[in-house]
């Protein structure tokens, strides 16, 4: 289910996708909530592009890192590649 980041508290969450378009955000967001994972959301700047690197507008996602192992699973089993993979 989304989350304010204050739902964590004091923890440091883990970044687990960068959605380029919000297409993929909003299929993200229905898989880990129907999955009954806890997430946040905050859209932030990545860069971009092969010849014309540009600095673009994603959505991050965050879970705690507890949580991180079963949501990388889940977000595997429905084609999503997590970060860092």
């Amino acid at each position: 289910m989304r989350r304010d980041p204050e739902f964590f508290g004091e923890r440091e969450l883990t970044l687990v996708y960068i959605a380029k378009r919000l297409r993929d955000a909003l299929r993200l967001e229905e898989t880990l909530t129907s999955a009954g994972h806890d997430y946040a959301v905050e859209t932030d700047t990545y860069r971009g592009g092969l010849l014309f690197v540009s600095e673009r507008v994603g959505a991050f996602f965050y879970v705690d890192p507890q949580a991180e192992p079963a949501v990388r699973e889940t977000m595997r089993q429905n084609r999503f590649r997590p970060a860092g993979e």
